[in-house]
This record gives structure tokens, C-alpha cells and sequence, in this order.
């Protein structure tokens, strides 16, 4: 994220800092930190605390739950970027005996494998992970509720099994891969398995009383991958600006992009919330967030990216209830998007080096049928194509290395566009996944599947 300076103005600063007082007031949380990062870097934090003369910072430690579920994700497609899984492999081509093993990876990161939301009985947040040792404690005798790849169910063995895959690929345990090739590599050195001061304490506040009540705080053993992290709100700060646009020493642009596509349709009954490969999905009148929410006994946490804006809002709390750490951090980030939008990037033209003259020739308005387009050249000797007027399918394109160029959006993703020739080498049309765009509409003698009627325009 780049942007042409970091500071924000007082008068948004105060309202953020509004906004988590807000929070921590009317969701009666012992303490509550917000924080804002813009162009990749935090440029606020403020927090709330219930002791006097003592407050939490940006530093703190709370527990981030199911927001651990992202790391896990990166970590899989990390696998799948180096060649050694595919995303369509079932689970049982790389962890044997799991009894689920028709299962595919994509699936699983996409909560669409059709498993069971909880472990069985005990509760496995609130009890040791050495309560179920084994994968098959994690699953119980019946763990697939409903069928595979059909709809979302939200499960959280399913992410054990990642942990569990990614530890049998890479030969090292979940902990060390998620240090070594995420935490480390984004200096994110205050996100640990267990707690490391200055951390907060989680509490449990009675619903209608004004007291607390410690609870625990277990090691979730090879349940970690679904929840077990500790983190800060500046170290979160930095996962969301990788989100946002990617880090070559962990994944690519392309590939967290490809993480925000949704898996599947929304749940039922919530149209606005979907889910990519690991990341949430929340879909408003101002455009879409990205990121994700946790909770486990005590702390609850929210975790929103607003890559149009470049813009990360994270929230965290110690209380098992009554906080909403993931509206609060939706609220921050609009709060700054709508006092100080970012200011777009300057308008510059092509390096030499992508300007083609064949190319450029082929620009300007194209027409399938009637429907009128506009093709124009993108980065890279990429084109974009879009309508001239009102509605319709609009994408970008990427070169292709034996030429042509592959479709990177909507109805067109993945779909090829090549220019074909007449014998004589000049441009006869363009061709889109069968369609025809030629320079004028039905052009007589045009390549126009079915032919043109020989008679032409008329009139009534």
C-alpha cells in the first residue's frame, strides 16, 4: 500500500478514539484496543481500559482465536504456490488415514467439505488439547454433516486438518512452519502460540451484573491452527497490510488475491458475508472488507481490510461477550476512508518499452452484435476490455507468453481473447471464448457466426 503521507488528522483521531471507548463502554470489556494502519504501516492506536492510570497499548497481547485460521490458510497456499499439494487434491493424497480423506484442500479452506463445526463433547476451547490428542479424537465417529462441496459449513476441525496436512508436507510442526515462513519474514515477532507479556488476561463479565470471572486459557494442542494465536494490534496491523497486497517472501499479490475470491455462495439467510480460502468476506454499500473474526473464552478480536483504500482496522478485547471487535474494526477503517479517502495514484503513461504500435492498433471500439466495446491497453502489453455505454462484462487481460491474453475477471476470468487474422495478415476480428468482436456492428462480410443478412440495415 503506498500513499503520500502517514499521519492522521486530529479530527479523525478523535473519532476513533471515540469509537473504541464506545466499544469498550457499552460492551462493558475489561479493556479494548483499536488500531489503524494506512499504506502499510499503523498510523493510529488507541485502547480503553477498566484500571485506572493503566491502559493497554498497540504492544498487548490478547488472544485472536479463529483469525489464526488466516495464518493456517497462508500456509497451505504457500504449499500449493511451491508445486508439492493442489488445491483439488483430496485430502487423503497427502494425510492418509484421516477417514475424510475424499475431502479436497480447497474445500476445507473454503469451509465446503461438508464437516462438523465443533469436536465432540467436551468443549474443545474451554478444555486441554490433551483431552483429544488424536486427529480422530478432533473428528468423532461422525464427521461429515451435511454433502461435500455443496454448501458452507463453517468447521473449525476442518482447519486442524490443514495444520495437520501442512505439518505432513513440510515435515516440521504447524508452530515452526507458521514462525519461519510468516511471522518472521513479516517481523510480526509478538504473535506466539502462548502468551508473552505485556499480554491481557481474559474474563468472563456477567451478563446482568457489573463483576468477572477469570477464565482459562488452554493450550489447544492439535486444535492450534484453528485458534491458538496471541497477537497485537500492531502486529495484526502488518498481517492485514500483507493481505492487502501481498509479500513475495511469503505469497504473492496474486495469490491473496485469489484468497478473496469466494468459495461458495453465502450462507443461507446472510447475503452479506461470504468466505474466500481462509479469509471472511463482508460485502456493504461501500464496497467489500476482507480479513476475519476470532473469539475463545475471554478475548474476542476483529480483524477488517479495505484493500480499495488501503486501510487495516483491527480490535481486540478481553471479554468472552458483549464486545463486537468485528464491527468496531469495519467502523474504523470507514471512519478514516470517509474523512481522508485515498488520494488516487498520479496519472502516467506507459513506459516506452510496452508501447507496441500493433497493439495500440487494435484499441478503440469493437462490437459483439450490437453491444458496443472499448478495448485499451493495460500494464505489461495487458488490454482491458469494457462497454462503451451502460451495463455489461468488463475484464481485465493478461499477456499470454505465445500471445493472445488470458481474462483475470468476472464472466471473463480464465477465458482467452486472440486477434485472427485474414490470409493477407490484416485483423479480421477478435475472439473471446467463441464471441466475435468486429469494428462495426454486424460488419458485412465480417467473421459474424450465422452471417449477416446480405440485405443490411433498414428502416421500418
Amino acid at each position: 500500500m503506498t500513499s503520500t503521507f502517514e499521519a492522521l488528522l486530529p479530527t479523525t483521531e478523535r473519532s476513533l478514539l471515540h469509537r473504541v471507548a464506545r466499544a469498550q463502554n457499552e460492551g462493558r470489556a475489561p479493556s479494548f484496543v483499536g488500531a489503524v494502519a494506512r499504506g502499510g504501516a499503523m498510523v493510529w492506536s488507541g485502547s480503553r481500559t477498566c484500571v485506572d492510570g493503566h491502559a493497554p497499548d498497540a504492544d498487548t497481547q490478547y488472544r485472536i482465536g479463529s483469525i489464526t485460521k488466516v495464518f493456517t490458510a497462508v500456509l497451505v497456499l504457500r504449499l500449493r504456490d511451491e508445486g508439492l499439494i493442489g488445491l483439488d487434491d483430496p485430502l487423503e493424497k497427502h494425510l492418509p488415514g484421516t477417514g475424510v480423506g475424499e475431502v479436497t484442500i480447497a474445500q476445507l479452506l473454503g469451509h465446503t467439505a461438508g464437516l462438523a463445526a465443533e469436536t465432540p463433547a467436551p468443549w474443545w476451547e474451554r478444555t486441554p488439547g490433551t483431552t483429544r490428542p488424536e486427529l480422530s479424537d478432533v473428528l468423532g465417529e461422525t464427521p461429515s454433516l451435511h454433502p461435500t462441496g455443496r454448501s458452507f459449513h463453517y468447521s473449525n476441525p476442518g482447519y486442524t486438518l490443514l495444520g495437520s496436512l501442512v505439518e505432513a508436507v513440510r515435515g516440521v510442526s504447524w508452530e515452526e512452519a507458521l514462525r519461519t515462513e510468516i511471522l518472521e519474514p513479516l517481523g510480526m515477532d509478538r504473535t506466539t502460540g502462548d502468551p508473552v507479556a505485556p499480554h491481557a488476561g481474559g474474563w468472563a463479565v456477567h451478563p446482568w451484573a457489573d463483576v468477572m470471572l477469570p477464565e482459562p486459557s488452554e493450550d489447544l494442542g492439535v486444535m492450534a491452527p484453528a485458534g491458538q494465536l496471541w497477537s497485537t494490534a500492531e502486529d495484526l496491523c502488518r498481517f492485514g497490510a500483507f493481505l492487502a497486497e501481498g509479500d513475495e517472501r511469503v505469497l504473492s499479490a496474486a495469490t491473496v488475491a485469489e484468497m478473496r475470491v469466494p468459495a461458495s455462495p453465502p450462507a443461507a439467510g446472510d447475503a452479506q458475508m461470504g468466505y474466500g480460502l481462509g479469509l471472511q468476506l463482508a460485502h456493504g454499500e461501500s464496497g467489500t472488507l476482507i480479513g476475519h473474526g476470532g473469539s475463545l473464552p475471554g478475548f474476542v478480536a476483529g480483524l477488517w481490510v479495505d484493500v480499495s483504500e488501503g486501510l487495516v482496522g483491527v480490535a481486540l478485547a478481553n471479554a468472552t461477550s458483549g464486545p463486537q471487535p468485528g464491527v468496531v474494526a469495519a467502523e474504523l477503517v470507514r471512519i478514516v476512508a470517509e474523512a481522508e479517502p485515498r488520494l488516487p495514484e498520479p496519472w502516467r503513461p506507459l513506459p516506452s518499452s510496452e508501447v507496441d504500435h500493433e497493439l495500440l492498433a487494435l484499441t478503440g471500439p469493437w462490437y459483439w452484435g450490437t453491444y458496443s466495446f472499448c478495448l485499451r491497453l493495460g500494464a505489461e502489453r495487458g488490454v482491458v476490455l469494457e462497454p462503451l455505454r451502460g451495463a455489461g462484462r468488463s475484464a481485465r487481460f493478461r499477456a499470454l507468453p505465445d500471445g493472445g491474453w488470458m481474462g483475470l475477471d468476472g464472466y471473463y476470468a480464465g477465458e482467452t481473447l486472440r486477434v485472427v487474422r485474414r490470409p493477407d495478415g490484416g485483423v479480421s476480428h477478435l475472439d473471446l471464448a467463441s464471441f466475435v468482436f468486429t469494428r462495426e456492428p454486424y460488419e458485412p462480410g465480417g467473421a459474424v457466426p450465422g452471417g449477416v443478412d446480405e440485405k443490411g440495415w433498414r428502416g421500418l
